[in-house]
């Protein structure tokens, strides 16, 4: 396979990031598609941790090239600022990180609207990240927004912040310093200014493995997410097209990331979620608290009805299941497998938040096993009732899970 897609198919925070950099090692590009530094991808290696909000993961090989498409929005001083702090850890970005020149330019002014948008009483509380992606989003599909290619020419970048502030009704006092400092940032980044679709697609053609990281997960995509709590980019497969230029044809596999167990940040419904000691010993064992935000993630069982949606909606080829350590030490663990709607029971997951809300979910229970198995190298080396545990899944799904990460370290992977 010369590309391969590693896409979170929950609600984010399934531990991509971890799947992304084990599958690195043999790609030659790694490309973001979508999302902006509301992204929080992790990732322990050598006892160090790392915490990437823009740049792709694959940053940490040495001889790796790492791309943001033109679906992604950037905060040019988040961008700045990690940059710098991986330059100080000795990762090089000279001729190895590129944008593409069409991506959209994440303003303060963006971060207050979303700061407003969440504070105003009337309007839905969805619990965003604060980061501006949104409004930076709607600004590009109102084309009113600010381009990479904006930040070279003083003259030009005047005129469309003027504009900016003005349909949003703010006044632009402060712009003359905010030009300068965007103008610096220019000159700065100037470098890694590249039309993605050429690079992606030759290469391509030229035979070298590209791996597509994707950001939050495919319940949060904004046409087929739990609707209006979700972000405002497409997360699914369909959106590497988008966000890349990178044809269909041209994504030769799909890894569908899923937890062990379920997650969320952030509001909107969620069937399977535990708000008991259950819940909370997931919580603690899972060191579940948002990398970007530092919320504490709310915690639930695996939901199968959710996970074969996402798997139809992006044509999951193969599941890398993550965290499977986490659920050490329970005596028995459960799988939701269809819903209950009043007097209905469903196997579609629903298209409204509202009958989501008020569908109960219907269990199998597995017995659980209390071995540490966060060493454990070999799928035959795993308890029985993990093993148990993986395989009902897999003959839920439908598709074969062949990866399985017991840690978060490189090596706490089992490939089968």
């Amino acid at each position: 396979m010369s590309s391969i897609a590693v896409l979170g198919c929950a609600w984010g925070d399934e531990a991509k990031a971890k799947i992304v950099d084990v599958l690195a090692e043999k790609s030659d590009i790694i490309a973001r598609f979508q999302g902006g530094n509301n992204a929080g991808h992790t990732i322990n290696l050598k006892g160090k941790k790392y915490v990437f909000h823009l740049i792709p993961s694959g940053i940490l090989y040495p001889d790796k090239i790492c791309v943001l498409g033109s679906g992604v929005v950037i905060d040019p001083f988040q961008l700045v600022s990690e940059i710098g702090e991986l330059e100080k850890s000795g990762i090089r970005f000279e001729e190895r990180f590129f944008i593409d020149p069409r991506a959209n330019v994440v303003l303060p002014l963006h971060r207050l609207l979303d700061g407003q948008a969440e504070n105003n009483e009337h309007q839905t509380t969805i619990g965003t990240t604060r980061k501006g992606i949104g409004p930076t989003y709607a600004d590009a599909i109102a084309r009113k927004g600010l381009k990479m290619y904006d930040l070279f020419d003083e003259e030009k970048l005047i005129k469309k912040l003027k504009i900016i502030y003005e349909y949003h009704g703010l006044k632009s006092e402060n712009l003359p310093e905010l030009t300068e400092s965007l103008l610096k940032i220019g000159e700065s980044v100037e470098q890694y200014l590249l039309q993605i679709p050429y690079l992606l697609n030759n290469e391509y053609d030229a035979g070298k493995n590209i791996l597509f990281e994707g950001a939050q997960g495919s319940l949060l995509d904004i046409f087929f997410g739990t609707y209006p709590f979700e972000t405002s980019s497409h997360t699914i497969a369909g959106g590497i097209s988008v966000g890349l230029g990178v044809p269909p044809q041209k994504i030769d596999k799909v890894v569908g990331v899923y937890k062990s167990y379920y997650t969320r940040v952030g509001e909107g419904p969620f069937p399977t979620e535990l708000k008991d000691e259950i819940g909370e010993k997931i919580r603690r064992q899972g060191n579940e608290y948002g990398s970007t935000t530092g919320r504490p993630r709310r915690c639930g069982w695996f939901d199968a009805v959710a996970a074969k949606y996402t798997a139809m909606i992006n044509g999951v080829d193969e599941i890398a299941l993550t965290l499977l350590d986490v659920l050490s030490g329970f005596s028995t663990l459960k799988i939701c497998t269809e819903y209950r709607l009043e007097d209905n029971f469903i196997d579609e997951f629903p298209f409204d938040s509202d009958i989501l809300k008020r569908i109960e979910p219907q269990y199998i229970e597995l017995p659980g096993w209390e071995e540490n198995i966060s060493g454990m190298k070999k799928f035959s080396y795993l308890p029985s009732n993990a093993k148990k545990y993986v395989s009902a899944i897999e003959e839920l799904l439908g598709i074969k899970i062949s990866v399985i990460s017991v840690g978060p370290e490189r090596d706490q992977t089992i490939f089968r």
